[in-house]
């Protein structure tokens, strides 16, 4: 049995993407290594040691989605960044077990590219199996349920914009 004291304080920095197309859509893949749910989440991805956040988002968008600057224009940064904890039953087992969640920046970016434009198989291994755009207020709904009141911010904070 394990207790607090145990588990990882520290939150993994990442960067999110919320890419949207000219209809208003939101861009969503479904995770090759999800095992249990038909999940779907927005690009995301850790940042290496001392890389700039828009690097960052850059390099994560183009690994899970195959989009570059060439494709999409950057909008805004939600202003605060949001943590989530992981579920205690994956505590201390993703990411090495160095951390016990994430610390989010999330982008807004706008999609200028076509459906062709979108490459699954950009990076090795792929981390998507299947994509969508989907409306941006079904994102809550698609999302893994610890991930949901990140997804509501991430909503709120750029639904005018969308």
């Amino acid at each position: 049995m394990s207790t607090d004291t145990d588990q990882p304080t520290a939150y993994r920095p990442c960067v999110g993407v919320m890419l949207v197309n000219e209809d208003g859509k939101a861009f969503v893949g479904r995770r090759i290594d999800t095992k249990e749910g038909d999940w779907w989440q927005m690009p995301q991805g850790g940042v290496d040691k001392g890389e700039d956040l828009e690097l960052a988002l850059w390099r994560e968008l183009h690994e899970e989605t195959g989009v570059t600057q060439e494709y999409a224009t950057l909008i805004k940064r939600m202003a605060e960044d949001i943590a989530y904890d992981l579920p205690e039953d994956l505590m201390g087992k993703l990411w090495g077990g160095k951390y016990r969640g994430q610390m989010q920046s999330w982008f807004l970016l706008r999609f200028t590219g076509t459906n062709s434009d979108i490459n699954l198989d950009a990076h090795n291994p792929a981390e998507f199996c299947d994509w969508k755009w989907v409306d941006p207020e079904e994102l809550p709904n698609l999302i893994i349920p610890f991930k949901k009141r990140v997804y509501r911010t991430v909503l709120e904070a750029f639904r005018e914009l969308v």
